[in-house]
């Protein structure tokens, strides 16, 4: 019970980050409004939150290994109530910018820390499930930035909204010091004082794993695209380019979090089951989401309200699709590099999100707004992130596989076992 207890606090806290990252992105024609902000500035304050979040995740990583999980929670659960309580008192542009720069530092800390309690508190068999339910709880951040937050901030108004999610950080950062450890009494989980020299040495010796390569490549193309979608280009692709109310776009952003949670639960389990079937899985979350993408961009205006919710559905796969990423990261490193193996993991989901959110705001900027022509460029951009990630992983799992002197069994094989038993 004493492992539930505080891995679910652990969740929450990072509900709540969710929360704070996606706040922006359902409040966007609001900011735009009170900023004097088009959609290539606009774009800015989200990518440098996540240039901001990717740029940290090595430098989170080591500390990580370093200091272990409670702290950098707590931390980050501070810093981004800090990043929300400017955004909430402040109409300067420059500052709103800043703020958002700080939302993206504390961001960067609370997801692999939390996600570094799950090996420590839970068994090897529980480890792929219980990461995957981090991954999709978590989630629920965006239906509270979806639902209660967009109603707080259209009836009450943008310092309330604000100033309430900056509240609910400083409530999660008291029951994580208050009930958070970094592992079982007795349990060693930070590594040795080290030099520079001696992290830098280590990190490139993480890098050099190819299984942490195939992490990097299988986060860069499950989650980017739901992430965008979230963060930013969501609302306002549903609202202005479709014609869809704010409730509605609220209520299909919820629909993500559900497929999410489902799909995350039926990932976690075939991960642990097949685990030599996890880059397939990767590569089939990548092909459907092109695949839904491109029949929605292929229509000459608006989609049908059931043609966008399937269409959300699929892509929200991939958040718990990019867990298997983190699942790499624990399979082919030691426990005392953990936390710089997914930092580096989790980078590459983020550094494609950073790339092709800044390449949309760029296009429909130069199209004179949103769209449905705008926005069918603009996304049309996920595609070369796809290329480059699905050649990644078929690249990587086969250096990773020679690495580590295994090979999948052929369907003959699986078969004859079968026959045997």
């Amino acid at each position: 019970m004493r492992a539930w207890i505080v891995w679910g606090t652990g969740v929450l806290a990072y509900a709540v980050g969710v929360l704070h990252r996606t706040s922006f992105g359902v409040s966007g024609l609001d900011a735009a409004d009170r900023f004097s902000a088009g959609p290539s500035l606009l774009s800015s304050f989200v990518v440098l939150q996540v240039v901001v979040y990717a740029s940290m995740q090595i430098p989170a990583g080591v500390l990580l290994d370093r200091v272990g999980s409670r702290a950098m929670i707590v931390a980050g659960a501070l810093i981004m109530a800090t990043g929300q309580l400017a955004l909430a008192l402040t109409e300067s542009l420059p500052v709103a910018v800043a703020a958002r720069a700080v939302v993206g530092v504390g961001d960067a800390v609370t997801f692999i820390s939390v996600l570094r309690l799950v090996p420590q508190w839970f068994g090897p068999r529980q480890v792929p499930v219980v990461s995957q339910l981090t991954g999709i709880l978590g989630q629920f951040g965006q239906v509270l930035s979806a639902v209660p937050f967009v109603l707080v901030l259209h009836d009450v108004g943008w310092t309330a909204a604000y100033g309430a999610a900056s509240a609910s950080g400083v409530l999660v950062a008291v029951a994580v010091f208050a009930v958070v450890s970094n592992a079982p009494e007795g349990a060693q989980v930070t590594g040795p004082r080290v030099t520079f020299g001696d992290t830098m040495a280590s990190i490139r010796t993480v890098w050099s794993r190819p299984g942490t390569r195939l992490g990097f490549f299988s986060h860069m193309g499950t989650q980017f695209s739901i992430t965008i979608f979230a963060l930013m280009w969501g609302v306002p692709f549903l609202t202005s380019a479709q014609g869809l109310s704010s409730a509605t776009a609220g209520a299909l952003l919820t629909v993500s979090v559900v497929s999410a949670i489902v799909a995350g639960i039926v990932v976690g389990m075939l991960s642990g089951r097949y685990p030599m079937r996890r880059s397939w899985m990767v590569l089939a979350i990548m092909a459907s989401n092109a695949v839904m993408w491109g029949i929605v961009l292929a229509l000459p205006g608006p989609a049908p309200l059931w043609l966008l919710v399937l269409l959300i559905v699929v892509i929200s796969v991939g958040g718990p699709g990019s867990a298997i990423g983190f699942d790499y990261a624990r399979t082919f490193n030691p426990s005392v590099a953990l936390g710089t193996a997914q930092g580096m993991v989790n980078i590459g989901g983020f550094l494609a999100s950073l790339l092709v959110m800044q390449a949309m705001g760029a296009i429909l900027n130069a199209f004179g707004g949103y769209s449905v022509d705008a926005f069918r460029v603009a996304w049309s951009t996920q595609y070369v992130v796809w290329i480059v990630a699905a050649t990644g992983v078929v690249i990587c799992r086969r250096k990773a596989r020679r690495e580590s002197g295994v090979r999948p069994r052929t369907l003959r094989e699986v078969r004859a076992r079968m026959r045997g038993q």
